[in-house]
This record gives structure tokens, sequence and C-alpha cells, in this order.
């Protein structure tokens, strides 16, 4: 699997953090179809964010499907696909926050699910990829709307 994200990570913007950057270290997934980093230190400003521990996770995953799907062939009358599965890849985030002063750490989950349709990897690459690009830049751009959203609830 190409997931093997370099060390360190540049955040994107966020109000309030100046240049955030993350220290990654390979940790040991909690699946085999799957690798995962954990945050070993931060960088910029960034007040009152910590680095992973087993209070407080900080990890970044990526799995992909435990079975490959394919296509099965097409109806030898119709020439049509009987069936299109789908092959699922998954990048998640776990972050401790702390949901009142004073408690215990909450892990946050943050998920992007890529649910590719068999046969598009040779037939339509570009437009596969045209959609994982927007999607990661859209992100991106937005980050820090993102952000805010999650903390005023309005989008």
């Amino acid at each position: 699997m190409a997931f093997l994200p370099s060390s360190p990570i540049s955040g994107t913007p966020q109000y309030g953090f100046t240049s955030p950057t993350y220290t990654v270290v390979t940790d040991t997934n909690p699946d085999t179809n799957g690798k995962q980093v954990y945050v070993s230190a931060v960088g910029g400003t960034q007040a009152g964010v910590i680095p992973h521990s087993v209070a407080a996770p900080f990890t970044l995953s990526m799995f992909r499907p435990k079975v490959l799907k394919t296509l099965a062939p097409v109806n030898p009358v119709t020439g049509v696909l009987r069936n299109v599965p789908f092959n699922t890849y998954k990048v998640i985030t776990r972050k401790g926050v702390l949901p009142l002063a004073g408690q215990s750490y909450k892990t946050s989950v943050i998920n992007t699910s890529l649910e590719i349709p068999a046969g598009s990897d040779l037939a339509d690459p570009a437009n596969l990829k045209a959609a994982i690009s927007i999607h990661i830049g859209a992100l991106q751009q937005m980050s820090a709307e993102i952000g805010t959203s999650t903390l005023t609830g309005t989008i």
C-alpha cells in the first residue's frame, strides 16, 4: 500500500493556528489491511494541541478492502454487467479531545471513505483520479471553514 506520509505533515490553515506541523511515526495498525502513523510532536503555533498519548490518541490510518473485488463477466446474451461491486478505502484520523475541562479525553473520529466501482481503475482512471483530486483539494481549501463549522454548528 502506498500510504506512507512523509514527516512532518504540514497542516492546513485553521483560524488561530500558524504554520501547523505534525511529526509522524509509523505505528501498528489495528487491522491487517491498513497502515497507521501517530503524531509524536506538533509544531508551529497551535496552543493547547498535544501529541499522541494513550489517554488522548492522535493517529492517521488508511485501510484498503480485505478482499479486493473485481468485475464479473458480462451477461453473454445481453452484454451487460450483472453487478458492479465496490472497493472501499478509508482514511481515518483519531484525536483525543476534552468534552469538558477536568474530564477524561474522548476520541474524535474523522473519516474519508472512497467507494470505488470495481473496474474503474482500469476503464476510467483519469476520472477516478479527478474525483479524488477535487475531494481532497476542497477539504484542503475549506479546512479553516470546516474547522469553524464544527465549532459553530453552521455551514
